[in-house]
């Protein structure tokens, strides 16, 4: 299983990724390891903010990318109201994806 998330960093910025384990994902985020990612690393991580499930990383890598391509506006709707999902990726998209609670 992969999961996409959305993480909310200092200075109200957010961050998007993907990962097969977030528990140590969010560690290394957190803690700012020097596993984090390199923005996390210079925008200390504040809250996980979204995370979603899927298959395989293909279609995991396709939704980071998606989300990347939105805008902050668009980001922080799709992590207040899922509902618009298949409005923002289409209804073929939405079917790939389960929004998992955090």
């Amino acid at each position: 299983m992969y999961y996409i998330y959305i993480l909310k960093c200092e200075g109200d910025l957010l961050y998007t990724g993907i990962t097969t384990d977030v528990s140590r994902r969010m560690d290394e985020h957190f803690g700012r390891t020097e596993k984090c990612a390199r923005f996390t690393r210079s925008h200390k991580a504040v809250a996980l903010e979204a995370l979603w499930s899927c298959e395989n990383r293909s279609i995991a890598s396709k939704l980071e990318y998606r989300i990347k391509q939105l805008s902050k506006p668009q980001k922080l709707a799709l992590i207040a109201d899922n509902s618009i999902f298949p409005k923002l990726f289409g209804s073929d998209m939405a079917e790939l994806y389960r929004r998992e609670s955090i």
